[in-house]
């Protein structure tokens, strides 16, 4: 199976200073698992553009590691460029590649935004798919008056609030994280350094003026010659040729010309090959009639192919005749399928119109069920090694006084450690089970079932979890030791009872489906 692939376009505020850019770029490239495929750096802009790929978790932490060292070495107060920027790492988009979806890149910019907020203290704004706000979905809107600007605003405007981090701007500005279909960034030179004509021709040509949709543009002045910068956020509705030929008309209008063109970035074939098509008016092209298309190219291997080492399957381990892992390894087991099952209904939800009012409400649920699922899934392990520690501490010698008495205090730990592990477990199912009372209330009604077999699952896992606790209680000697678990317990299991109702009467009214 072919290991996901995501692409990140991080956007850094610098590009005067060659030694902070190769600071950020080699944080990028700590991470395993991350190819950087371009760099572009434009010291009239003074912005530096990465492209980056690689499997999602390693991409998420090695953009993480880059907007850390970005806030480090710079500084917007002291900061000067013809393209506005928010913030030393000023944007940072997440584009689907293949095996990823967009909800699966919106997930990313939603965590990674969390993270830059919670540890790095630097307020962040959510864009394009992943926004929180119809108002915050342009980049531009956000990026209204810049890193000078948001200085004095966020504060005191309830508009400017971050979505995620302090309401307060360091020398490192705001960051901008989302999620977005490729982008094509395409500048054009004229043959003028009349930077007032490339305003003009911006104007004409950009969507939010009344030009071509999908296009945004501006005009400046680089390395003394006026520039059309744009993006393209939909070549395939707005291609590219389009774009050169409309410049180019509105050009002729004030009496220049395009000098030469530029990419900012990568692009995708098909842009190119569209372009190539429209010029020459190949009206009958089919693309198997590109040579590189009828060629076999075998699978990279390498940077971008995922490793796995093999494992035994759990369900394997479990039927055997070897004590460990057991039942307390099959509650946490549970608890992760039934934390699963909640993500999927919250995936199932987002994206569609009928649910666009609760869209955040199940963003956030699929984040805390993932963020479940890993901590169950490493319950999963963590019971079988806390078994595995009590028959070790059974089996140490006694054949003196002292290393009875050592013997046995090692024994009563092992299983302190033993209960403590199945009650966290209990603990964390309480919580999935009250995150699928969630997705049955307010999730995708045709997946209200596996919302409903969620909160069953979840059940289990904290029946099953709550036994194991109990057995082990028995051989703690120390009431003051078994009397508090005990009391937890019982608490977790008494709200765990308390939800069934309120639970069958979301299954009634929504689906008059009969679960439990």
């Amino acid at each position: 199976m072919t290991s996901p692939l995501v692409e990140c376009i991080p956007n850094f505020s610098e590009a005067r200073r060659p030694e902070v850019v190769q600071a950020i770029l080699k944080a990028l490239a700590e991470v395993s698992g991350v190819q950087i495929l371009d760099t572009h750096s434009d010291s009239d802009h003074n912005r530096t553009v990465v492209t980056l790929v690689g499997m999602p978790t390693a991409v998420e932490e090695s953009v993480f590691r880059g907007i850390k060292k970005a806030a480090e070495l710079i500084d917007l107060d002291q900061h000067t460029g013809e393209h506005p920027r928010l913030g030393a790492t000023d944007v940072v988009p997440f584009v689907p590649i293949s095996g990823f979806s967009m909800t699966d890149c919106v997930e990313m910019a939603r965590r990674l935004g969390r993270r830059v907020g919670e540890e790095l203290n630097i307020p962040v704004y959510l864009y394009e798919e992943a926004a929180t706000r119809p108002d915050r979905r342009n980049l531009e809107d956000i990026r209204r008056g810049q890193y000078e600007g948001l200085k004095t605003e966020i504060e005191t405007n309830g508009d400017r609030i971050p979505d995620y981090g302090p309401r307060k701007v360091g020398k490192a500005g705001a960051t901008v994280i989302g999620a977005r279909e490729p982008l094509v960034a395409f500048n054009i030179y004229l043959t003028t350094d009349k930077v007032e004509i490339a305003r003009k021709i911006a104007r004409s040509v950009r969507f939010s003026d009344g030009g071509l949709r999908y296009l945004k543009a501006m005009g400046v002045l680089v390395e003394g010659r006026a520039q059309v910068t744009m993006n393209l956020t939909n070549f395939r509705k707005t291609p590219i040729a389009q774009v050169v030929e409309f410049v180019r008309r509105e050009a002729q209008r004030y009496g220049v010309g395009l000098h030469h063109s530029e990419l900012v970035g990568l692009i995708p074939q098909e842009a190119l090959i569209e372009t190539a098509v429209w010029y020459t008016q190949l009206d009958q092209f089919d693309s198997k009639q590109i040579l590189e298309n009828k060629l076999h190219f075998p699978e990279q291997s390498g940077i971008l192919s995922e490793k796995k080492s093999p494992s035994e399957d759990f369900l394997d381990q479990l039927a055997s005749a070897m004590p460990s892992p057991g039942g307390g390894s099959a509650s946490a087991y549970c608890g992760a399928a039934a934390a699963a099952l909640v993500a999927m209904v919250g995936r199932l939800t987002v994206g569609k119109k009928k649910y666009a009012s609760v869209e955040n409400e199940m963003y956030t649920l699929i984040e805390k069920a993932e963020e479940l699922r890993k901590k169950l899934t490493q319950a999963v392990h963590d019971d079988a090694t806390a078994f595995d520690k009590v028959m070790t501490a059974i089996k140490l010698p006694k054949v003196t006084p002292e290393k009875e008495i050592n013997q046995k205090a090692k024994v009563q730990s092992a299983y302190i450690n033993a209960a403590q592990v199945p009650l966290n477990t209990a603990r964390m199912a309480l919580e999935v089970q009250e995150l699928s009372i969630i997705a049955a209330r307010s999730g995708n009604l045709n997946a209200i079932s596996d919302a409903a077999t969620a909160y069953a699952m979840a059940n289990a896992s904290i029946a099953g979890a709550g036994g194991n606790v109990r057995i082990n209680l028995t051989f703690i000697e120390d009431v003051k030791v078994t009397a508090p678990l005990a009391k937890d317990l019982k608490g977790i299991e008494k709200e765990a009872s308390f939800s069934a109702l309120e639970f069958r009467k979301i299954l009634k009214e929504r689906s008059n489906l009969t679960f439990f």
